[in-house]
């Protein structure tokens, strides 16, 4: 099946698996979508992920995390820029998520990376998500 925003669907999958409680998900693999996923590992949002091999484009195994109480790390996780509707943002423009307890992932010329780290690089560029 010919999937027209990889990002889109990344984040609903990970979403319906934290909301049913499910510790791992299966994505289809793709760069940007490999990127989000080093973003949300790096920031503590997702315990580990790795690249399975399926003979075709691969999938990405995203282990969600949870408390040792069972509450979910991932409370909110929300798409910005569509294909229909881009969104770019300089660096003095990256939004603050929950004043800085949570994180908006950003494409840049650098790669795909957290606004904290995009603020040290001083680089802006298209603003993917949101993660709360």
């Amino acid at each position: 099946m010919n999937n027209q925003d990889p990002i889109a669907d990344m984040l609903t999958r990970i979403r319906n698996a934290n909301r049913v409680g499910r510790k791992v998900v299966l994505i289809p693999r793709s760069k940007i979508c490999n990127g989000i996923a080093h973003v949300l590992k790096e920031e503590g949002y997702i315990e580990e992920f790795d690249v399975v091999d399926d003979g075709r484009q691969g999938q990405l195994r995203v282990k969600l995390k949870y408390s040792m109480s069972g509450e979910k790390v991932i409370h909110e996780l929300d798409r910005q820029s569509k294909p229909g509707r881009r969104i770019y943002r300089a660096v003095d423009d990256l939004p603050k998520v929950l004043n800085g307890m949570g994180i908006a992932v950003v494409s840049t010329s650098k790669g795909v990376m957290s606004d904290r780290k995009a603020r040290q690089e001083n680089v802006g560029g298209e603003l993917l998500c949101t993660v709360s």
